[in-house]
Formats: C-alpha cells, sequence, structure tokens
C-alpha cells in the first residue's frame, strides 16, 4: 500500500512498554510494532509522532535511533504525556484529549494515521474514541506480526481503518434499515404520513432505547397509548434492554384499599381477606415495564409511594416489615391535564416533576387526515385475521372503490373522531361484519357514517354536561338555561385547545373584531367567564398565561 496521497503522512501512538522492547543484536530478530512500521517498503512514514509516560522515555529515544537507521526519511518526535496509570481510562483518556486539543492538526496538508496496535487496552478504547469523535482526524491503522512463524526480518501486516461510517455503504443502510424498522413497529407496520406524528415517533423510538426513565404519553382517549407503550417495551426487549415483562394497569379501575395491594402487593394477614401474600404490580415489573394508563386517576397516598419507588426503587408492601426492591421504567399515559390536577390539589406535584422528563402528546386521528387512509387498510387487515381465527365464513374485509372513497371523504372532511381509533375501529368492525361476503359497498358506509354522527352528538351533549358539571357543580350546572350551557361549554372547549387567552378571543371573535379598530377579545372572555364564577385560569390548559 503506498501513501494515501501526495500529502504527508504522519503516524500517532503509543509506544509498546512489552512489544516494543528489546536490547542488542536480538532485538532485530523480534518484531517491534513500532519499529515495524518503518519498514515496509511501500509504505512511507514522514513523520512518526511517538506518545509516551516520562518514565519511559529511555525507550522511546532507543526506538527514535533504530528507526533512525533502517528509516532515514522519518522524522520520529517524542511527545510526554501526564498519567501515572496506564489503566485508569479517566487518566488515560484525559491525557490524549489534552494532546489532541493541543496538536497542531493541519489536515489539508497532511493526513493522520493513529497507531493502535500498542499500548494497553485502555489506551486502544481512549485512541478508538478519539479518533471517532474526530478529535484525532485520522484514519485507524492496525498491524500484526509476520505470519512465518521463525524469523520477525518482514515489517508484518498492517490494515487501515476509515471511522467515516458514510463511507462504507452497507453499515450505513443496515443503520438506516434498523433504525427504519423499529420506526415501523413502533407504528405496527402503517405507513403513516402525517409529518408531525412521524416526526413524533422517531424522537419517541430514539428516547426509547437510549434512556431508562419515566416516559408520559398524552392525549386524548383513543389516541393510542396503550399500543405504543406495549410497542415501546417490545422494542426494548428486541434490543435486550429490559428483561423482564410487560405490566399494564389502567389507574382508574384502582378504588380504595384494593388500591395499595395490587400496586405495591401485601402480605398475608394485612387485612381481611388478605389470605395469601400478592407481588403487586411493581415487583411483577422488575426488569420490566410498567405502564400506568390514565395515571392522573391514582389516589394521593398512591402517587407518594409510587414516587418514592421511582426515586429508591424500593417500597414497602401493605403489612410487611420489610421494604422490596424493583427495577422498572414507568411508562404512564394519561388525556388529562395533569398540572390542572395539581392546581386542584389532585396530583402531586413532586410525582408531576418526575414523570414529566420526557412527555410526548399523541394527536387525535382528526389532527391527522393523511393518516386515516393507511390505518383504515390496517383496520381491514386485523378485522380479516381475527375473522379467520375464529372461524367466520367473512375470512377477507375490503371496501369497492365507490365506498372507500365515500367513506374517506366523510373521514377527512372534520370528523370529529371523538372516540379516535376506538371509533375507527369499531366502524370496521360493524361495516365488515355487515357486508356480505366481507365487500363493503356504499349503502353499508352511508349506514356506519350516519351511525356515527348520531353516536357523535350524544357524546358531545353528555360531555359537555360533564365539563361544566366538574366546573360548576351539580347546582350551578343546574340554575343555567340551555343556551347558557351549549354556549359556555364552546367558550371553554376553545380557551382549553388555545394556547393563550388572547388566542383563544382570536378564535371566538374573528368575526366581529375584524370591525373594530382596537378589539379586546381577552377582556371580552374574561367578563363571560366571570359571568359563570369562573377565571381563565380554571379554564386554560396546562401551562398556559
Amino acid at each position: 500500500m503506498t501513501s494515501h496521497s501526495s500529502r504527508s503522512q504522519i503516524v500517532l501512538g503509543l509506544i509498546g512498554i512489552t512489544l516494543d522492547s528489546g536490547s542488542g543484536p536480538e532485538r532485530w530478530e523480534r518484531w517491534r510494532p513500532t519499529v515495524a512500521l518503518c519498514q515496509h517498503e511501500d509504505f512511507v512514514v514522514d513523520r512518526l509522532e511517538l506518545l509516551v509516560q516520562k518514565r519511559h522515555r529511555p525507550l522511546a529515544e532507543s526506538l527514535r535511533r533504530d528507526i533512525g537507521n533502517i528509516s532515514p526519511e522519518t522524522e520520529t518526535r517524542i511527545h510526554e504525556l501526564e498519567f501515572d496509570d496506564p489503566w485508569d481510562f479517566e487518566e488515560v483518556y484525559g491525557a490524549l484529549h489534552d494532546f489532541a486539543l493541543s496538536y497542531p492538526f493541519e489536515p489539508e496538508e497532511e493526513d493522520y494515521l493513529l497507531h493502535i496496535t500498542t499500548g494497553t487496552h485502555v489506551a486502544q478504547i481512549c485512541l478508538f474514541l478519539l479518533a471517532e469523535s474526530r478529535h484525532f482526524p485520522a484514519r485507524l491503522l492496525q498491524t500484526g506480526p509476520p505470519r512465518r512463524s521463525r524469523g520477525h526480518s518482514e515489517p508484518g501486516t498492517r490494515r487501515i481503518i476509515d471511522l467515516d461510517l458514510s463511507r462504507y455503504d452497507r453499515i450505513a443502510q443496515r443503520f438506516h434499515r434498523e433504525q427504519s424498522e423499529a420506526l415501523s413497529f413502533l407504528k405496527a407496520g402503517i405507513e403513516t404520513r402525517n409529518p408531525a406524528f412521524n416526526q413524533l415517533i422517531e424522537r419517541i423510538e430514539y428516547v426509547a432505547v437510549h434512556s431508562q426513565e419515566p416516559i408520559l404519553l398524552t392525549g386524548p382517549t383513543g389516541a393510542g397509548k396503550s399500543r405504543l407503550a406495549q410497542r415501546i417495551f417490545e422494542l426494548k426487549k428486541q434490543r435486550h434492554q429490559v428483561a423482564g415483562e410487560f405490566v399494564e394497569v389502567n389507574c382508574a379501575t384502582l378504588r380504595g384499599d384494593g388500591a395499595m395491594s395490587a400496586l405495591f402487593g401485601h402480605r398475608r394477614g394485612a387485612f381481611t381477606g388478605a389470605l395469601q401474600d400478592r407481588p403487586g404490580l411493581l415487583l411483577s415489573a422488575d426488569k420490566g415495564v410498567l405502564f400506568l394508563d390514565e395515571i392522573g386517576e391514582l389516589g394521593l397516598d398512591e402517587q407518594a409511594m409510587l414516587l418514592r419507588a421511582l426515586e429508591e426503587k424500593r417500597f414497602l408492601p401493605v403489612g410487611a416489615d420489610q421494604e422490596v426492591g424493583s427495577e422498572f421504567q414507568l411508562l404512564a399515559g394519561t388525556n388529562r391535564h395533569l398540572a390542572s390536577r395539581v392546581r386542584e390539589g389532585r396530583f402531586r406535584d413532586d410525582l408531576l416533576a418526575r414523570i414529566d422528563l420526557w412527555t410526548f402528546e399523541l394527536p387525535g386521528l382528526q389532527a391527522r387526515p393523511e393518516d386515516i387512509e393507511p390505518n383504515l387498510d390496517y383496520e381491514l387487515q386485523r378485522f380479516s385475521a381475527r375473522s379467520q381465527e375464529v372461524g367466520s365464513k367473512t375470512h377477507h374485509a375490503s371496501m369497492n372503490t365507490e365506498a372507500r372513497r365515500h367513506f374517506l371523504r366523510f373521514a377527512t372532511s372534520g370528523a370529529p373522531w371523538h372516540g379516535n381509533f376506538r371509533d375507527l375501529n369499531a366502524a370496521v368492525i360493524r361495516m365488515g361484519t355487515l357486508a356480505p361476503g366481507g365487500r363493503v359497498d356504499a349503502g353499508i358506509v352511508q349506514e356506519e357514517i350516519a351511525r356515527l354522527e348520531a353516536s357523535w352528538s350524544r357524546g358531545e351533549a353528555d360531555t359537555d354536561s360533564h365539563l361544566l358539571q366538574d366546573l360548576l357543580g351539580a347546582e350551578g350546572l343546574n340554575g343555567l338555561d340551555r343556551f347558557d350551557r351549549v354556549q359556555l361549554a364552546e367558550v371553554i372547549r376553545v380557551c382549553r385547545a388555545s394556547p393563550s387567552l388572547a388566542a383563544a378571543g382570536r378564535k371566538l371573535f374573528a368575526v366581529s373584531r375584524s370591525r373594530k379598530k382596537q378589539p379586546n377579545d381577552a377582556d371580552r372572555i374574561r367578563k363571560y367567564l366571570a359571568r359563570f364564577g369562573l377565571s381563565w385560569s380554571s379554564v386554560a390548559p396546562d401551562g398556559s398565561p
């Protein structure tokens, strides 16, 4: 192998205290890596930078003399490094890092090779890391002894390794393929098209494989939080990052005295009915993943215990004398505004601070109209697979062209999709079941559209009643005319979907504000809410000013 280019070729490397040593004429019978570098007839070293501990300076001087004899064209420079223990990673890395920062590299004029054959394994690792980070703008040089069984008059082998992975198409393609497969896995193989959602999944994938800290998944009911949590666990399992199980519970189902027992376990006899020990969900998730869906519904006592378990990895089962430990990663899901619940005294601010490190908000289906078509295909495939499993005569569900166009036009043109993917899944199940031979036609689609619209209309009325009752109480709600209920519910919906009071005003008064020179929409909303004893802070989304 000849020089990389017409530029000067510079080799940097540590001397090998054992491999490079030797004295007397017999030293020439030994393979000495640093000397052998300069013995290759087709490999010219213009300058050799020898890195050495101060106490090994005599050996470095001996090597410089021998190199001068066999390769007069090679300039050998000796650099003393400040570290005492060649097996201390921090010491060695610090010394090499300081040298790299002070060395006058001129990559436009010189080619650099980093000799990693000599030195301790710690030193070799440090050199690799510093080359990968480009502190040493160099390729790696690996040498080996001659293959002959006797004698070492030959210089041996050498191999140059370039750490610029973009040069290695197959490696770059493999990494890209692995990431693409991981993203597809998190999306259940659905080729989603919404740019914001795809970017969100990319970030979740990166965090999932690089962090063991809690992950909080927020978003409306049916947005896919539970399914995504399951797939995050499966992805980590594939990467050998968890050895335990995936344990899931909906916190809305944990009520009263049984909540503590379900989460943290109990000892036999801890309370009436405790006939045997119960491990609890946290212990069952040891070395695995615990998914607490609807974490906002958890009681305050349970929240306090959970916080301690997250911070100390230990907790006390009900009725136990000794604590137990569990190493689990927490995934949490909620459709609540947890900051609002903190203000209401229903959620601990210290627990929120602990689980709010990685928070990802999953958008509802209405915000992702581009993704309705691929998700429709996915749900049709799921329905077909389930039908085949149960031996149904309808093994395959599909839509004719007219039916598909009709459904997608309805689905992507402002349909509210209150239940999100649960609504879409239910719609496909109904259409597939009613379709003769599994072939959905336009008539079945129109019937399903009417059913969805009626269901959403009833749901909006129920949601408005619950919303107003939460804010005003039952007595306050009963004191409102129907007209006021409808109007107030719409104002609150807009406020909760707006980042600020001014933004809510622009939405609510878009027409009338255009006729005023100095519109004061924020003040209009304040006065309107005050009529019902409400304020912006009581209806605003989390963190809104």
